[in-house]
């Protein structure tokens, strides 16, 4: 059967070879780093294109489009937005160039090199959402693999800073409040694929922890390391290109728990000083021991993500995301076991299998599934201070009428959406998100 969007390439068969330019997405907090990625990559094949923008006049709503190939520059054009904001140059100018390039040069496969403030999530929503002449993207293209380069030197330093955007002047828009440390987490735990680049300062053990430390923060992606100065450009390109590593039916971090998949390792014994303790629990926190321990959990942590119900909010599934030293908890949408069964299929496939796989006939879908990363955290002393947290027996049994009295200091933080006609569960982390008393919260 011949395809009928008006951008696919002219005698497009199903079932037929996929013929589409492949396209690989380059991340990366830090623009040298990455950009040496990408030209290693155009000196193994200089066929490919790469495409990359410079967001320093995004404020006044202008960003400069570079295209080059291994011959050398194709455009540098100021192009003029409606906008200036990240999320308006991927609609009005990334992916139609990304379009272009794919019509135009049939057969050569495509580098994104991103902005290093952009999360490459952005780029995989932009490419899920947005129509480029009403049809999209990868009706042209296949997105191979995302890709993030981390710089060896400065990775610990950027996870464990409390700097935001705005005070190093490289915010993506005047509301752009993301912290270093949240960009930087995010570019890592979104990858396939990640490349640490160079080596410690401190020496080849510490380089040896930043490359466990990133397998324990995104398991689920492939890691390569770059720490001579030859680089093989060849044996890079093939560890980097035509991987097909990319599964866009994979949620992002935040729900990744709640849709069945893998949220992190449970590695409690240190390995090169680095330790990962997954916390799952049935019962629900108590609101004010959960809030009294908040800076206690977090102190010594590095990262930590996941999801969580308290006693008080008992319908309401909550967001945990730490990074930078500052907590940000959002809602999240409703437990699969407060709605009614005529919203259950506003929910995933996957959602609804992992609900049923591990259902309880008292709590339903409702758990806690929490994952903390740090160096030489203390485990068991972790795992003592969230379980103190939870409802003891005698709490328990007092039932979700006494539960809703409890005084809670998180009470109002997490609106629900009332589930009436068209209304739907809240998944929109970033707009419902609440940062707890700030710093190491």
């Amino acid at each position: 059967m011949m395809s009928t969007s008006p951008l696919a390439p002219a005698g497009t068969v199903a079932g037929a070879a996929d013929l589409r330019p492949a396209l690989t997405v380059l991340s990366g907090f830090w623009p040298a780093t990455t950009y040496a990625a990408a030209r290693a990559l155009l000196t193994a094949d200089p066929t490919l294109l790469l495409v990359r923008h410079d967001l320093t006049e995004v404020h006044a709503g202008a960003v400069q489009r570079i295209v080059r190939d291994g011959s050398g520059l194709l455009e540098d054009v100021r192009v003029e937005l409606a906008h200036g904001c990240v999320s308006c140059t991927l609609r009005e100018d990334v992916l139609p160039t990304l379009a272009r390039l794919a019509r135009t040069h049939p057969g050569r496969d495509l580098i994104l090199m991103l902005p290093e403030v952009v999360e490459p999530e952005a780029v995989a929503t932009a490419c899920a959402h947005c129509l480029v002449d009403g049809a999209p993207i990868t009706d042209l293209l296949r997105v191979d693999s995302y890709v993030t380069v981390v710089d060896a030197e400065h990775l610990i330093d950027a996870v464990a800073t409390t700097d935001d955007l705005k005070s190093l002047g490289i915010h993506a828009a005047a509301d752009d409040d993301r912290a270093v440390a949240d960009v930087v987490v995010r570019q890592i735990e979104y990858a396939d694929t990640i490349v640490l680049w160079g080596r410690s300062r401190d020496g080849a053990f510490d380089t040896s922890r930043l490359s466990v430390l990133l397998d324990r923060m995104a398991p689920w992606a492939a890691q390569f390391r770059i720490d001579t100065e030859l680089v093989d450009v060849r044996a890079l390109s093939r560890q980097l290109r035509d991987t097909r590593r990319h599964r866009p039916e994979v949620p992002g971090v935040l729900t990744r728990g709640l849709e069945g998949y893998p949220l992190g390792l449970h590695e409690p014994h240190p390995d090169c000083g680095v330790v990962s303790v997954v916390f799952r629990s049935r019962r629900p926190f108590h609101p004010g021991r959960l809030h009294d321990a908040l800076e206690e959990v977090n102190a010594e942590v590095l990262r930590s993500r996941g999801h969580l119900w308290l006693a008080s909010q008992p319908e309401t599934v909550i967001a945990w995301d730490f990074a930078g030293g500052g907590l940000a908890l959002g809602s999240l949408g409703r437990w699969l076991t407060a709605l009614p069964d005529e919203h259950w299929a506003e929910a995933s496939d996957h959602r609804r299998l992992a609900a049923a796989l591990d259902w309880d006939p008292y709590y339903g879908d409702r758990h806690q599934h929490l994952v903390f990363v740090g160096l030489d955290l203390t485990a068991a002393e972790l795992h003592d201070t969230l379980t103190a947290c939870l409802l003891t027996d005698a709490e328990l049994a007092d039932g979700e009428e006494i539960w809703a009295d409890y005084p809670d200091p998180f009470a109002g933080c997490f609106p629900l959406a009332t589930l009436t006609g068209s209304d739907r569960p809240t998944h929109d982390l970033p707009d419902s998100s609440t940062d707890i008393e700030g710093d190491n919260a």
